[in-house]
């Protein structure tokens, strides 16, 4: 149901039922197909739809402490994390690296991060930037990014529903750590970052052989992964390798069943 359904009589309860979806979703690690890849989609798929963002992405630390993006959810958030990781600054590197929320209400404005601005204001993708830390206690294994298109702040109980979004993910995944014990992290969050190098793979498959945009390339692999409960890599992996044809997966229909 959407948020402007005109059948919806009161629009908070069908909020709290997507709220309550989301908190189950992302706090739900120990299910036999749990993966780090498929949860932080799942995140940021929830934080467009819950806090009114037009855009969200995710960076995650690998085994070496550099930053990567694993999740987003449109080419233009994506773009803006490799801006940050270009320039080396940004308000997700600086969120990362001091483990605490910074907004930047109107990035034509400030003066923090010259190089990154300069980049991003030239291409008038976003005009506001908010990162929220994905950490436990004091320590940051990543960031999330919530994107918009005017310039102004973010209400503060979207502010702390965003964090607590993003708390309940880390805690998801470290628990998930501490099931598997030693070094089990690093490995998935590598294997999230292997698998993304598969996702742009199929998506640049599809663009080509359907004639589609990157953007719908995506969003039509994503569909097919939640329609038919797969996993988004499993499925770019069998396109990238030929076992499903690309004109299945392109093909649109309506909306997605989740898992």
């Amino acid at each position: 149901m959407r948020f402007d359904d005109p059948t919806a009589r009161d629009p908070r309860p069908d909020r709290e039922r997507q709220v309550g979806r989301a908190f189950v979703e992302l706090a739900d690690t120990l299910v036999d197909d749990y993966d780090t890849l498929d949860l932080l989609d799942r995140l940021v798929t929830h934080c467009v739809h819950l806090l009114a963002a037009d855009a969200a992405a995710i960076m995650l630390a690998d085994a070496g402490g550099e930053l990567r993006t694993v999740a987003s959810s449109s080419e233009d958030a994506e773009f803006i994390e490799l801006l940050q990781l270009q320039a080396g600054d940004g308000p997700c590197m600086q969120c990362f690296r001091y483990a605490a929320p910074v907004s930047a209400p109107d990035i034509t404005t400030t003066d923090r991060w010259p190089a990154f601005t300069e980049a991003a204001t030239s291409r008038s993708l976003f005009r506001s930037v908010h990162a929220l830390p994905l950490r436990l206690r004091g320590d940051a294994i990543g960031a999330l990014n919530l994107m918009h298109h005017r310039p102004g702040p973010l209400p503060a109980q979207d502010l702390a529903l965003g964090q607590a979004l993003a708390d309940v993910a880390t805690i998801g995944i470290l628990a998930e750590r501490s099931i598997r014990r030693s070094e089990v992290l690093a490995e998935q969050l590598q294997t999230a970052l292997n698998n993304r190098v598969v996702i742009e793979q199929a998506k640049g498959i599809l663009a080509q052989q359907a004639g589609l945009t990157i953007a719908e390339a995506f969003d039509r692999l994503r569909d097919y992964s939640r329609r038919n409960n797969l996993r988004l890599a499993d499925v770019a992996r069998a396109v990238t390798a030929g076992q499903v044809e690309p004109a299945t997966v392109a093909e649109r229909r309506g909306t997605a069943r989740r898992r």
